[in-house]
Formats: C-alpha cells, structure tokens, sequence
C-alpha cells in the first residue's frame, strides 16, 4: 500500500505515519530525512542537494524529486511506503504522478487552525533533557519546572504563536491545494483529527481499512 500523509504543521501526520509505519510494516519517507540520508551517502542527488544548502538556498524541486525516486527503488519500499512531507506543492505531485508512482491512498487530517495554534503554542520543552509538557494538557508539578531534572521549561521559537500562524498561511497556501488534487483521482481519504492521538489513530486505520 502505497500511502501521502497530508495535514497542516501541527495536525499530527507525522505521529500517524510512524504508526502506520509500524502497524503494515513499510517504510515512512520524509523529505528531510532523505535529504540527510542523500547528503550522508553522498549520492549525485545528494550532492546536488549539498550545493544549494551550503549557499544558504532552497532545495530546487528538481533535485528534491529526484532524491525521492532514488529512495522508493530501494527494496524496502517493495511492499509499499509511507510519504510524509512530499509532495508539498501541484508540481511536485504531478512530478510525483510522472514518475510512474502508483498512489492509492491519501490520508488527510484535518484539524481547525485554532486547535492547531493552542495545542503547538502551549508545548513547553525541557531546556536540559528536551522532555515534553504542555500548559494545559501535560502540565508540570511544579509551573515551569521539569519534573525529572528540574530544568526550566522553554517555548520553541516554531511553537510561537506568530511562526505558527505563518506555517499555517503557508500550508494553505502551498500544500492544502493538494487535498482537491487527490480528491480529483478519487484517492482521497478525510480524518477528522481526534483529541486524542489513539482516537485519531483509530479514525486513521478505519479509514484505511487497516
């Protein structure tokens, strides 16, 4: 089963397709992940890749395509494989569709923005062990206080609320557009995002058929 996790920064895809990837035993490809492997290996994508990062540039589509068809010949991907993170944009789908990628599912989370913005504007990370909490619904014994090393709990710049509502202009802008892409070839799958991430899950393999 060939499967494109699409939801907007915050939504949760990317804790549902490492769950996915562990329930039908195949791989999940995300786009950065990939660039680093590509980097590391130093493939000819790879390396074209490392060109525009080290001049401070966006890695072109071009390039970026060209890595992810190098990564779905590999043998993993036989049985299928799970895309978080690409396509991003109508070209790099239709990219995607040139390629010869057969797609059969694309799962859509769907969460309000408001929800979005509480639920990343609220985490708070440990600055010494990186544990997670959240002012409401995983709070701290004590106010701003890791319970395990007693290090003080921080905002991420990302889980500001003026970065949120960009990456958010962003998605809409760019990737949502995509939602109407795959609508259109009758692969779309809509999931309404639960409170929970179990709950959601389980709207996920239903869905699915999983």
């Amino acid at each position: 089963m060939n499967i494109i996790m699409l939801g907007a920064p915050g939504a949760g895809k990317g804790t549902q397709a490492a769950v996915l990837c562990e329930k039908l035993n195949i791989p999940t490809i995300s786009t950065g992940n990939i660039i680093r492997e590509a980097l590391k290996n130093g493939t000819e994508m790879g390396l074209k890749a490392k060109s525009f990062m080290d001049a401070g540039q966006l890695v072109p589509d071009e390039v970026v395509i060209g890595i992810i068809k190098d990564r779905l010949q590999e043998s993993d991907c036989q049985n299928g494989f799970i895309l978080d993170g690409f396509p991003r944009t109508i070209p790099q789908a239709e990219a995607l569709d040139a390629m010869g990628v057969t797609i059969n599912s694309v799962v859509d989370i769907e969460v309000k923005d408001e929800v979005i913005v509480n639920r990343l504007s609220g985490r708070r990370v440990c600055e010494n062990c990186g544990r997670p909490y959240h002012i409401e619904s995983l709070k701290p014994q004590v106010d701003g206080v890791c319970d395990d090393c007693k290090g003080a709990l921080v905002q991420r710049k990302d889980d500001q609320i003026d970065t949120i509502k960009n990456r958010l202009e962003i998605y809409h802008k760019e990737t949502e557009p995509l939602v109407k892409y795959y609508e259109a070839q009758g692969k779309l799958l809509v999931v309404e995002g639960k409170d929970t991430v179990k709950a959601t899950t389980d709207a996920v393999f239903e869905a699915l058929g999983v």
